[in-house]
């Protein structure tokens, strides 16, 4: 036998079947899961960030709103800024509760209650007068507190407490 007729003997090349894409192999299914989870856990993050900046504002607005009544009063200022030191108090304290829930915020007074706020959050804009009036200061007869100045030490430590990056304790209780 010559090679001509050995090679018209021999059968064509069968090729194989193409590779389908579905269904997918076991890795490929390990990826989806795991990229569904992956997912799940962003847009939980997510919510809880936008829920915290929510929350945040609605402090925020509370604050400012203290400061809207102050300048809205009437005759007497020193009424009034009683008052206010007695309302943003009042904020603070809600705001710490919320962060710090087994501690004994509800508790602290005077020095103690600004030491707190101290060390707990930014309190980068706390001298002695506001320091004073936010220990002693709704007890005394007359304060001359700067409004605008414990308004904005309002609003960098509530900031500070719900837009810092580390987790909180309160994130550590849920």
């Amino acid at each position: 036998m010559d090679s001509e007729e050995l090679l018209s003997q021999l059968a064509d090349i069968h090729l194989p079947e193409p590779v389908s894409f579905w269904p997918p192999a076991p890795g490929w299914w390990v990826l989806a899961v795991l990229l569904l989870i992956a997912v799940a856990l962003l847009v939980r993050h997510l919510m809880k960030l936008r829920e915290k900046q929510k929350i945040c504002q609605y402090a925020l607005a509370e604050l400012d709103r203290c400061l809207q009544h102050l300048s809205d009063s009437g005759d007497d200022q020193d009424a009034a800024r009683l008052h206010y030191i007695n309302e943003v108090n009042s904020v603070l304290r809600r705001v710490a509760l919320v962060h710090f829930p087994r501690s004994n915020v509800a508790s602290l007074g005077g020095a103690a209650w600004v030491d707190f706020i101290r060390e707990k959050g930014d309190s980068s804009l706390l001298d002695e007068d506001l320091a004073k009036a936010l220990s002693h200061g709704r007890f005394q007869p007359r304060c001359d507190v700067d409004a605008d100045a414990l308004n904005a030490l309002g609003h960098a430590w509530v900031r500070s407490l719900y837009l810092q990056k580390h987790s909180t304790a309160h994130e550590a209780a849920s």
